[in-house]
């Protein structure tokens, strides 16, 4: 005899659902649709920030990021790893871990690799230095260590981490979207205290990112 399928109010419940136990969690699959949806389009722009913050069009660019060999990476083939990896480390997350979580490469380190790195080594090189450093952190994770640190943070300082960053990602779009514009001072840096363009925020950047937002 087979197995009566197990019921949520009533109806019968998925397989898909008893896999990734979403109604156990509280969820709907509707509900996880949209999640997912939100989530591609939140992590999407690192397939194209990253392969511009490490890769280059051309050697001869002025702004292009040479090994010490004096090597490039293409963008194109940047940003088609950056999505294949993204794509199979997020089904691994879910099929095996089971957990709605989205995995791509991060910002950051990134930076640190083009800039510092790369200009002292070849970019294998620089690539090893970022696979050992994905090692070590999976050992500090195994060991326990990395939770100790993250539990030993005080909570109010993690809410102000999180809210610091936001401010920043925050204004860096309003500057972008001509909300406020970089405005040269004294000491001949950029601080963005202008508002608008010409004082005014009436421009095709600023409808652009209401209509967006």
């Amino acid at each position: 005899m087979v197995k009566a399928q197990e019921r949520k109010g009533g109806r019968p419940v998925s397989t898909l659902d008893r896999f990734f136990k979403i109604s156990e969690r509280g969820s709907t699959p509707g509900r996880e649709i949209r999640g997912g949806v939100v989530t591609f389009f939140t992590m999407a722009y690192i397939v194209v920030l990253n392969p511009l913050i490490i890769g280059s069009f051309s050697a001869d660019d002025a702004g292009a990021h040479k090994d010490v060999l004096g090597n490039i990476l293409p963008v194109p083939q940047v940003a088609a790893v950056t999505a294949l990896v993204a794509g199979v480390l997020t089904i691994v997350m879910g099929l095996v871990a089971n957990y709605p979580f989205a995995i791509a490469t991060g910002l950051g380190i990134n930076s640190l690799i083009a800039v510092t790195f790369a200009s002292q080594m070849s970019w294998p090189e620089a690539m090893g230095l970022v696979v050992i450093e994905g090692l070590v952190i999976v050992l500090l994770v195994f060991a326990g260590i990395r939770t100790a640190v993250f539990n030993a943070v005080p909570a109010p300082l993690k809410s102000a981490i999180a809210v610091g960053i936001g401010l920043f990602i925050c204004l860096i779009g309003l500057v972008d979207a001509g909300f406020v514009r970089r405005v040269p001072d004294e000491a001949k840096t950029t601080v963005p205290v202008g508002l608008g363009i010409d004082g005014s925020i009436a421009s095709w950047p600023t409808l652009v990112f209401v209509v967006g937002l």
